[in-house]
């Protein structure tokens, strides 16, 4: 039962808000909650720092304190256990609710057959639930996880939907596989978002980045220009910008090859290039959580390290808008706010699972890994800003392609033929070779001088 809210607004103190008083301020909350039981957040709109405000306030108070949707439920009691929750990481981002041109995308998506490859993963999966809220006639989920493929396609028949939802399992290495792909489905939207993605791991293994990075996209977007498809979009990274591990200098080449091909294709190719996204397999919180719940100690690269985060679902969300808009090979950045420093975050997690750092769980610096940088960037010196309709997604224009398909395809094969050698060294200068800015180790040393924000213009509110 709602007892009464408190609110900063200094305007409303002692005012009945929906039949209930307003007991006091945030600050207030340690007095106020003697003779109550709980606290309920219910704050969509407050930015990361007021909600760090509120956690910590309530967290002093010594009662437990979950967060809920929206203050109108609350108050109709249109509320169930489900909708109350643990307060999450997400909810200390303060980032607002993405606001969707839903009849763009449903123009794209309504009645259409839809391949998402690397459907199985974090950003697919959530790739194939959005994609449900615009009704497309199919949805071909491609992955190589067995397990994985299984879990999404159970997931997404449990929505009650005319979509049919067929779980494929293949290789984008298999040529002979996504040929039978798609000339079975047809598929008129592709969602590329199968790649490798975890940054030492590649740098020990770059054939295999090469491999699904580059020779993956390459085979899906002949895939898709053999057989007319209407859009291709391409889930890149912002460790593509300047990079200095395998990992983003192979994203930087699936980029160039989809602008490269955009240039003589009927498909419209196009990528959309983001930083970390929060809770993904093998990212900061699940590895953070794991260390929290084991009692540390909580394993931090470096103090002043830095990165772009969002959700899963808003990259989803933003994606499937950057497709809708998408027309000529562009290549989308999607708006990440400011950077939040790795060690801040990882207090935090300490916070919001009731201890405190350094007192219950110890944090301990190991120090930049091969191929890892400070600060992420977003563009490059070369890219220039475009606006778009959309508040949270801007265009990034770059230098013009000097080369044919052909000829680019040529230098491509190059790369992933060196790849097959297994020759680390070997297989940097082939890199580099497309991407004259990647400083493959040990030359990787250049860090940007200074943080960057999302973006260098104003955003609007």
């Amino acid at each position: 039962t709602v007892m009464g809210f408190v609110d900063d607004d200094i305007s409303i103190q002692g005012a009945s808000l929906h039949g209930f008083k307003v007991l006091g301020t945030v600050k207030d909350l340690p007095n106020i909650t003697i003779k109550y039981d709980e606290i309920l957040i219910t704050a969509p709109s407050a930015t990361g720092d007021q909600m760090r405000k509120i956690v910590k306030v309530s967290k002093s108070t010594g009662k437990p304190f979950k967060t809920v949707p929206s203050l109108i439920e609350l108050i109709d009691k249109d509320i169930s256990l489900a909708n109350i929750r643990n307060v999450s990481y997400s909810d200390l981002l303060g980032r607002k609710e993405v606001k969707l041109d839903m009849n763009s995308i449903k123009e794209m998506l309504n009645g259409k057959r839809v391949l998402i490859t690397g459907a199985g993963g974090s950003i697919g999966s959530e790739l194939v639930t959005q994609c449900l809220t615009f009704s497309p006639s199919e949805i071909i989920c491609y992955d190589n996880n067995e397990e994985k493929i299984f879990d999404i396609s159970v997931r997404a028949n449990k929505h009650e939907t005319p979509t049919i939802i067929k779980p494929v399992l293949g290789s984008v290495l298999n040529k002979n596989e996504l040929a039978k792909v798609f000339n079975e489905t047809k598929p008129q939207i592709i969602l590329h978002a199968a790649a490798y993605k975890h940054v030492p791991i590649q740098e020990d293994h770059p054939w295999n980045a090469v491999n699904t990075n580059v020779q993956g996209t390459l085979n899906m977007v002949e895939m898709a220009d053999n057989n007319n498809a209407e859009k291709f979009v391409l889930v890149s990274t912002d460790k593509a910008v300047n990079p200095v591990n395998v990992m983003g200098a192979t994203k930087r080449i699936a980029e160039k090859i989809i602008q490269s091909i955009n240039l003589s294709s009927k498909t419209q190719f196009m990528a959309v290039r983001f930083g970390n996204v929060l809770g993904s397999s093998g990212s900061a919180i699940p590895t953070f959580q794991k260390q929290i719940n084991e009692g540390g100690p909580v394993t931090i690269t470096h103090p002043e390290m830095t990165r772009f985060f969002m959700s899963i679902q808003e990259a989803s969300q933003l994606i499937l808008q950057s497709a809708a808009i998408g027309r000529d090979g562009e290549i989308f950045l999607l708006e990440m706010g400011k950077s939040i420093k790795i060690d801040q975050m990882a207090r935090d997690l300490i916070r919001l699972s009731g201890l405190e750092p350094e007192e219950d769980i110890p944090i301990v610096y190991t120090g930049l890994r091969p191929g890892e940088k400070l600060y992420e960037e977003l563009q490059t010196q070369d890219e220039n800003l475009i606006v778009t309709d959309h508040k949270k997604i801007m265009i990034l224009k770059g230098e013009n392609h000097k080369v044919s398909w052909e000829e680019f395809k040529v230098m491509v094969q190059e790369c992933i033929n060196i790849a097959q050698t297994l020759d680390i060294d070997k297989i940097q200068l082939s890199l580099k070779n497309l991407v004259p800015y990647y400083q493959p180790r040990p030359f990787a040393s250049k860090v940007p001088s200074k943080q960057q924000d999302s973006f260098p213009i104003r955003w609007e509110a």
